[in-house]
């Protein structure tokens, strides 16, 4: 009997030992397939991919396409509107608790600091990022500037003869009434503009109440700014500098100029989103924003490239050429909103 139970004892260990060794060779198999299809390509880039932007229409929809050729398994659905206003789509979905952009490119790095502070940003550091100049690009991850951007004058030439140098040309008698410039309560750049132009010393808030008193007309963003000087409507305006010199080169008469006292400059930056449904393609479009392809098809449209070895536009400064004029980032951050209700006060609701 005690043999009888040692010979099933030994069957069961049998039956057991040959249920883990079928085990391990399934579980192998699993890991063979799943290292096939590492090995075998990159993960599958597919889906929709909600891309918020404060860029113009036709460059948002370049870069759009231009993507979905070397992704077209991906379906990009794109709003887009003035910085401020992106914004107040992303707070308004944040507060009904559901935040549909995965991927966002606006103006400047401030709104990005706001949106990192309250944890909205994923954290990814792209493998592009070695050709990205580290200044331009957060430490944690959280966002990369994707080109460079300067604030400067553009002058109409059919009406101005001789070319100011600096910006005290936007307070001078000549320029009463002539003057255009966007809005910070809707563009992120006149935002970025705005705190950093006050505070500088040889500007300050002064130099804002004399531009308001000088008869200025506020527009709702940069495009505003440009059909007003390009028209002739106005001789002066307060402008992103890719602007003018892709109008000037489309046969428009104006000039760019950058004033020899400086230049705030914006960087555009991308992040992804905390709550992106489809991470892999916000990745990647991240990742083709970042390079040479994509940084290619920047200067093409006429930006400043962020990425290094890609050549600026005819009629654009780099930023080694630059003036930059530039604050605290965090100072700015904590202090835009305070900046924008004295706006508001100077110049009313625009």
């Amino acid at each position: 009997m005690r043999r009888w139970n040692q010979g099933i004892l030994l069957a069961m260990v049998l039956v057991i030992l040959a249920g883990c060794g079928n085990n391990a060779a399934s579980n192998q198999g699993k890991e063979g397939s799943s290292t096939a299809k590492a090995e075998g390509g990159r993960e599958s880039i597919e889906g929709t991919l909600h891309f918020y932007t404060s860029q113009p229409d036709a460059d948002a929809a370049k870069l759009v396409e231009s993507f979905q050729a070397k992704y077209p398994e991906v379906k990009v659905e794109t709003f887009r509107s003035g910085t401020e206003e992106v914004i107040s789509k992303l707070k308004a979905e944040r507060l009904a608790g559901d935040i549909q952009a995965d991927v966002l490119l606006v103006a400047d790095s401030v709104t990005f600091e706001s949106l990192k502070e309250d944890d909205l940003l994923l954290s990814y550091k792209s493998p592009e990022l070695s050709d990205i100049p580290q200044r331009f690009a957060d430490s944690d991850g959280r966002y990369t500037g994707t080109k460079v951007m300067a604030t400067g004058l553009a002058v109409n030439t059919k009406n101005v003869k001789e070319m100011p140098t600096g910006w005290n040309v936007l307070t001078s008698d000549e320029a009463k009434g002539k003057i255009a410039m966007p809005s910070p309560l809707y563009s992120g750049a006149a935002a970025y503009n705005l705190g950093v132009l006050t505070r500088q010393n040889d500007f300050g808030w002064d130099f804002y109440k004399k531009i308001e008193t000088n008869d200025v007309s506020v527009t709702k963003g940069n495009g505003d700014v440009l059909k007003a000087v390009a028209g002739g409507e106005k001789n002066y305006g307060m402008i992103v500098d890719y602007l003018v010199a892709r109008a000037k080169a489309e046969g428009s008469p104006v000039e760019l100029v950058y004033p020899e006292e400086g230049v705030p400059v914006i960087t555009e930056p991308i992040g992804i989103m905390n709550e992106t449904d489809n991470q892999t393609a916000a990745k990647a479009f991240v990742d083709y924003v970042l390079s040479e392809e994509g940084q290619q098809l920047a200067a093409e449209l006429g930006y400043t490239p962020i990425r290094k070895g890609v050549e600026a536009p005819k009629g654009l400064k780099t930023i080694e050429e630059m003036n930059v004029i530039e604050a605290d980032i965090s100072e700015l951050y904590q202090a835009r909103e305070t900046d924008k209700q004295k706006f508001e006060e100077i110049f009313g609701a625009q």
